[in-house]
């Protein structure tokens, strides 16, 4: 006889705990790689208040920054792809492939090309913007607009219609790109799925959004566990479908906006995440989106880590790997959802 596994709080926080862990350890042997490689220790010693000036200033200056990216965009990602699944009702929703990605990286391409002098602050707010277009040229597309058919999406058509849009979105950024100034294609690189180059700058672009979004998912984690329930039960329990599914969606964009402009559209880590996440501690979103956050934040930088220690000095974006690792399982969803 084959026994379901039991989904516990205790389970989640262990496993939490575990993924925690292995986070930090990961992030010291990151804070450690580079041109200039850092032993573990010294590390450490840096991390504790001592150490070298020259070291101090290779791992908190130059790369703690790149590691706080990777972690916040990775977990924002996660989360954002967790709450499509949840409001959409769809296995196959997340920010890649529907579109939002591509969307937000659009718009901030042609934002940082129009305004290059542009404040910091004014980059994600293109982004946002760029998602929900993206989003809704997929609605669109599949001609479903209705409150009823956001939340009974067809699998296979959202998500053919969506890569469909992501890939056209991205060739014309590419195209824009292509025809840029000269050295503003550079600038620019970080929107192809990479946290190469991450400066306090970018940091403190992302870390207020991250602060805001990611707290707002976990209060959403009631909502989408009696969204997922069905429409007609869902309002039998006295939930305002229309509006709870519009603020979760809402949600939901606005971190993968977000996310884009720290990391670019890092390929499948919406989608894997919450998988791997429901995988281990079940379909409850209290315990779902804290792990998928956990898990996003260390795929990343599990595979920024591999970029840059694969074959130095060049260095592999992250979006490669998290590709390679999420189109094997986006078929298998494919053919398992016919």
């Amino acid at each position: 006889m084959i026994h379901a596994p039991r989904y516990t709080d205790r389970r989640a926080l262990l496993l939490g705990g575990l993924l925690l862990a292995a986070t930090l350890v990961l992030g010291i042997l990151a804070l450690g790689l580079g041109a200039v490689k850092t032993p573990a220790g010294d590390v450490v010693q840096v991390l504790l208040g001592r150490g070298d000036e020259l070291t101090r200033q290779l791992v908190l200056e130059l790369r703690a920054p790149r590691i706080v990216v990777a972690l916040l965009t990775g977990a924002m990602f996660a989360a954002s792809g967790a709450m499509m699944q949840g409001v959409i009702r769809n296995p196959l929703a997340s920010p890649d492939i529907i579109g939002v990605g591509a969307g937000a990286g659009l718009a901030a391409t042609l934002f940082l090309l129009a305004w290059p002098s542009a404040p910091p602050g004014g980059l994600p707010w293109a982004a946002l913007a760029g998602a929900w277009a993206g989003f809704a040229l997929v609605l669109l597309l599949s001609r479903e607009w209705s409150g009823k058919a956001i939340q009974a999406l067809h699998p296979v058509r959202l998500a053919l219609v969506g890569v469909a849009v992501a890939a056209a979105l991205g060739a014309v950024q590419q195209l824009v790109l292509v025809r840029a100034p000269d050295g503003l294609g550079a600038a620019l690189s970080f929107l192809t799925g990479t946290v190469y180059g991450a400066d306090a700058v970018r940091a403190a672009r992302v870390l207020p959004w991250a602060l805001v979004l990611l707290p707002a998912a976990l209060l959403c984690s009631r909502t989408l566990d009696v969204l997922s329930l069905g429409e007609d039960l869902a309002t039998s329990l006295g939930a305002r479908v229309g509006a709870a599914r519009l603020f979760c969606l809402a949600v939901a964009v606005a971190l993968a906006g977000a996310a884009v402009t720290g990391a670019g559209i890092l390929g499948f880590v919406g989608l894997l995440a919450p998988h791997l996440a429901r995988l281990l501690v079940g379909a409850r979103h209290a315990r779902l989106l804290p792990l998928a956050m956990l898990l996003g934040a260390f795929l990343v930088l599990a595979a920024d880590t591999l970029g840059r220690a694969l074959l130095p000095p060049t260095e592999v974006p992250a979006g490669i790997f998290t590709t390679l690792v999420g189109a094997p399982y986006f078929l298998y969803l494919l053919r398992r959802t016919r």
